[in-house]
């Protein structure tokens, strides 16, 4: 879906795509979808049909990378592997134009590990698209360690072309969105774990201004995805001989997608049932987790968990280079992963907290002591407000 959503977003910027998969079927089935977009643009009157059809001739599927042969930007969007990322890029190399750049859209991978598999890692970028890409208005643009400034100026001419809002963060693993994200997710589930009733997570999630539940946002990932990903993780960590300690939320996935038979939206069944791929309600044997109703005094609390987390995670970023930028962070967070509009952004956010960043520490410690020590928050914040400072960019 990544793929055909790219090749149509660069068509629509008058760019000609190659897009290339495993066989001609899958990549003509990528073509397909392109044109489901079309046809949705054309019946919100953005685009007519004339315009559609020059687009949608712009895009060639093909079987092989050897039909981009010259191509001047290659953008590698397969399935979070490693190896299977490696594989790719390395035929990338040998077709690309020599000076080509090459991207990967990866969402998590490191992007210096996977230059590893070009010859000219100093034109290797991650350019991080948001699902769809043709709608979705942000654009990660992730520098590995050997990225030349160069190459990442191309790549702001990249997002200039395809209309894209770019946001420039450092090299690691999860770079700034997919790890922000990641702790809105694991909270949803560490509620529900608690005995909290799936519904009143969803509440609480729409209740403070999220344009998605936490469990549906989910199913729209996959639970299959997260668990690859968790994985790819973990086995990296053990690489390097670093211990990770296994969360709680871990074992409810796995029973999910093992057990249940749940892995999400694409396959009618996750954490809701769907009906003609629309969600047709909770799964009801969510109902088996939940102990109480939560009244409302607890829902603000539940609101609270997620804003912060989430918070606190780019703080923690901020602190180790992964983004410099604190608009970059505030525009990253509500165009990339959904942050509510209403705070001005994750790091806005705790500017604005009734307090400043002083009321958000205190608030922070409070949730420390009562839901858990991942609310704690880092001495950079704690200075922060014992200095009376705030977040901005100098």
């Amino acid at each position: 879906m990544m793929g055909a959503s790219i090749a149509y977003l660069a068509a629509a910027a008058g760019v000609d795509v190659v897009l290339c998969d495993t066989s001609l079927a899958a990549a003509n089935r990528g073509k397909a979808q392109a044109e489901v977009a079309a046809r949705r643009a054309i019946e919100r009157g953005v685009l007519d049909r004339a315009d559609a059809k020059r687009l949608l001739a712009r895009i060639a599927p093909a079987d092989s990378l050897r039909a981009a042969g010259g191509a001047q930007l290659v953008i590698e969007a397969v399935y979070e592997d490693v190896d299977l990322k490696a594989a790719v890029l390395a035929e990338i190399d040998h077709v690309a134009a020599a000076d080509a750049l090459i991207a990967s859209n990866t969402s998590t991978l490191p992007i210096t590990q996977l230059a590893a598999s070009v010859s000219r890692p100093g034109d290797f970028v991650g350019l991080h698209f948001f699902s769809p890409a043709e709608r979705m208005p942000l654009l990660e643009i992730v520098a590995g360690r050997q990225t030349s400034s160069g190459t990442l100026a191309r790549s702001l001419d990249v997002a200039a072309l395809l209309g894209k809002t770019p946001i420039v963060v450092a090299d690691g693993r999860g770079f700034f969105t997919s790890r922000v994200i990641a702790t809105y997710i694991d909270e949803g589930l560490t509620m529900l774990l608690e005995g909290i009733p799936a519904a009143s997570v969803e509440r609480a999630a729409l209740a403070a201004g999220y344009p998605i539940g936490v469990l549906a946002l989910i199913d729209e990932l996959s639970l299959e995805l997260i668990r690859t990903i968790r994985r790819q993780y973990r086995s990296a960590a053990a690489a390097e001989g670093v211990a990770v300690a296994g969360a709680a939320s871990d074992a409810l996935i796995d029973t999910m997608i093992d057990a249940h038979r749940r892995p999400g939206r694409s396959a009618g069944a996750g954490f809701y049932d769907y009906a003609d791929g629309r969600r047709a309600g909770l799964w009801p044997g969510l109902e088996d987790r939940a102990r109480t109703s939560v009244p409302a005094a607890r829902l603000r609390d539940l609101q609270e968990r997620l804003l912060f987390i989430e918070a606190l995670e780019a703080v923690r970023c901020r602190d180790e280079g992964v983004i410099e930028s604190v608009a970059d962070a505030n525009v990253g967070s509500i165009l990339g992963i959904g942050f509510p509009t209403w705070t001005g952004g994750v790091l806005q956010y705790i500017n604005g907290y009734e307090g400043g960043p002083a009321g958000f520490v205190e608030r922070a410690q409070r949730l420390a002591s009562t839901a858990g020590e991942r609310f704690a928050p880092p001495q950079s914040l704690v200075a922060l407000a014992q200095r009376g400072g705030t977040y901005r960019d100098c």
